[in-house]
C-alpha cells in the first residue's frame, strides 16, 4: 500500500485522482484550501489538510504532519485565464511560490511528484497543432506564464534532489465535478445555463478550439505517470470547437431556451485554437484516452445536472 499526497484534492481534477488512488487500494492525503473544491467530493474517511499550498508556514506544517509519503500529485491551481490577466500577482503567488512549497514536501519526503501543467495557455498562438511537447513555450497570459515558470523549478527541483518528477501538460478537461459558475468548465457552464434558461456568450464567435480531454482520462495518466521523468501531453489530439461543444450539450439536456447563445469575441489571454500531439504518453506511460468527445461531452452534461 502506498500514500499520495494530491494537492487540490477536493476539487475537479483532484477529487477524481483520489477516488483513483483509494480504488486500486491506496491511501490518499488530501491539501486543499477549499476555494474551489468541495468536501462533498471525497469520501468521508479521507484524511484533509486544509490549507493553501501558498501559505508557507502552512505547508511547512503539512509537511511535518505527513508519514510514509510515496508520492505526490499536484492539481492544486489558480486555472482561470482571465483571472490570471486581472490580476497576474496572485496567479504567480499560487502558481509559482505554491509550487515550489509543494516541490519541498516532496523534497522532504524524497518522492516523485507529478505536476498539473497545461497545454493551450504554455505553447501559445502559434505552436504547430496538433503540438508536441518539443514545441517552444511562448504563453499568452499570465496563467499560461507562471505554469511555464513551475515547470522550470519542477525540472530544477528534480535535479537538484535526484527525483524522477513528471510533468504533465493537460488539454481542455471536462467531467463530473466541474464546476458551471466561473469562466474555466465551458461543459459545466453550458449544461446549467441552459438548464436554467440564463443568457450564455460563445465567445471567440464560437470559432475558438480545443483539446478537450475527459477527466478520468486524466486521473489514469496522473497516476500512471508517478515515478517517470519527462514532460508529456495529456490530451486526444483532437480539436472540437465551443459552437461544437455547445450543440453536444444542448442536444444532451432538457432545456427550454428561447433564441441562439449570444456571440462575443475572446476575451484577453484566451487562444483560437489549440490541439496537442499525445504520441509520447503514448509510447512512454502506455497511455491512451478512452473517451471520445462525442461520447464524454453530452454523458458529462447529463450527469452533472444529475440526470
Amino acid at each position: 500500500m502506498t500514500t499520495i499526497l494530491v494537492t487540490g484534492g477536493a476539487g475537479f481534477i483532484g477529487s477524481h485522482v483520489v477516488d483513483l488512488i483509494r480504488s486500486a487500494g491506496d491511501t490518499a492525503v488530501v491539501i486543499d484550501d477549499f476555494s474551489k473544491g468541495s468536501r462533498h467530493n471525497l469520501a468521508a474517511d479521507v484524511k484533509v489538510i486544509e490549507a493553501s499550498i501558498a501559505d508557507r508556514q502552512a505547508m511547512l506544517a503539512a509537511s511535518a504532519e505527513l508519514r510514509d509519503l510515496t508520492a505526490v500529485i499536484h492539481c492544486a491551481a489558480q486555472a482561470s485565464v482571465v483571472a490570471s490577466t486581472e490580476d497576474p500577482a496572485h496567479d504567480l503567488h499560487v502558481n509559482v511560490a505554491g509550487t515550489i512549497n509543494v516541490l519541498d514536501i516532496a523534497s522532504a519526503h524524497a518522492c516523485p511528484l507529478v505536476f498539473t501543467s497545461t497545454g493551450g495557455a504554455i505553447y501559445g498562438e502559434t505552436a504547430p497543432r496538433p503540438t508536441p511537447e518539443t514545441a517552444a513555450t511562448e504563453p499568452g497570459a499570465p496563467y499560461g506564464a507562471s505554469k511555464a515558470a513551475a515547470e522550470i523549478y519542477v525540472r530544477l527541483w528534480a535535479r537538484k534532489d535526484g527525483l524522477p518528477h513528471t510533468i504533465c501538460r493537460l488539454g481542455n478537461v471536462y467531467g463530473p465535478r466541474q464546476r458551471g459558475d466561473g469562466e474555466a468548465g465551458v461543459v459545466a457552464i453550458f449544461a446549467t445555463r441552459l438548464r436554467d434558461n440564463e443568457p450564455l456568450t460563445l465567445y471567440g464567435f464560437g470559432e475558438p478550439t480545443r483539446d478537450y480531454v475527459h477527466v478520468s482520462d486524466v486521473a489514469r495518466a496522473l497516476v500512471g505517470a508517478i515515478g517517470t521523468s519527462g514532460t508529456f501531453n495529456i490530451a486526444t489530439r483532437t480539436e472540437t470547437s465551443v459552437r461544437e461543444v455547445y450543440e453536444l450539450v444542448r442536444t444532451a439536456v432538457t432545456a427550454s431556451t428561447s433564441g441562439d447563445p449570444a456571440l462575443a469575441p475572446l476575451r484577453p489571454g484566451e487562444l483560437q485554437a489549440s490541439c496537442l500531439e499525445i504520441a509520447l504518453a503514448a509510447d512512454v506511460l502506455g497511455w491512451k484516452p478512452e473517451v471520445t468527445v462525442a461520447t464524454g461531452i453530452p454523458s458529462t452534461a447529463r450527469a452533472l445536472l444529475g440526470d
